[in-house]
């Protein structure tokens, strides 16, 4: 049975791209430790951890499950939006969002450079969080980036401290079974902060900055 996640990105990634290896092994990942549900359109939603186990760990004070991320294959539709309604070929050719990294509707995208290297890019909501850079380098440090723990990717405040130091209110416990997958497939070590990862966490508010990505969609908008 072919992996339905992996087929819903191909259908909706740019002629230029292809599904990164390390991408089609998380979601082969998810489907064989049935981690996913399908929604009312038929379409599937990926997780890292089983959705109704974290749910009723959830307390006021901690939850189960480590990061939270929803992977559903967004594609190039709604990228208009975030460049204030601009409709651009070249857009669409070198971004594909393929996960939902936080509740206030931030999104993760494959984004393929000048260089033509493909990259994990951030590309916050604006109405919570306002990141928006290259997060990895390539799939693996993406992985690794999820699998520090944090209770979402999309708070780059963060990325400076271990899981659960910058806002010990409330406790996240790791999802030790994806970081035990990461490792042994990929021969890694989990990083012990985001900063190890991201090498330049720009913002939506800042003026200038070193990561590629901030300084490639800076043209665009509006």
């Amino acid at each position: 049975m072919k992996n339905k996640l992996i087929n819903q990105l191909q259908r909706v990634l740019p002629k230029q791209m292809i599904v990164p290896k390390g991408l089609k092994l998380l979601y082969q990942w998810i489907e064989d430790n049935n981690l996913f549900v399908d929604n009312e359109n038929g379409d599937r939603i990926g997780f890292l951890y089983p959705e109704k186990e974290l749910k009723e760990s959830w307390t006021e004070t901690e939850r189960n499950g480590g990061t939270q991320i929803e992977f559903a294959a967004g594609g190039t539709e709604n990228l208009k939006y975030w460049f204030g309604g601009e409709d651009n070929e070249e857009l669409k050719s070198r971004l594909c969002v393929f996960a939902q990294s936080g509740a206030e509707g931030s999104q993760c995208a494959l984004w393929l450079n000048d260089n033509n290297e493909l990259k994990v890019v951030h590309m916050g909501s604006g109405s919570g969080s306002v990141l928006a850079c290259v997060l990895a380098d390539n799939m693996t440090d993406f992985f690794r980036l999820l699998a520090i723990g944090y209770d979402e990717i999309c708070w780059d405040e963060n990325f400076p401290y271990p899981p659960n130091e910058n806002d010990d209110e409330f406790i996240v416990k790791p999802n030790i079974e994806f970081q035990e997958w990461v490792k042994k497939t990929f021969k890694v070590k989990i990083p012990d902060i985001g900063l190890e990862v991201v090498k330049y966490p720009a913002t939506m508010d800042d003026e200038n900055s070193e990561d590629e990505f901030f300084n490639w969609y800076q043209k665009y908008l509006k």
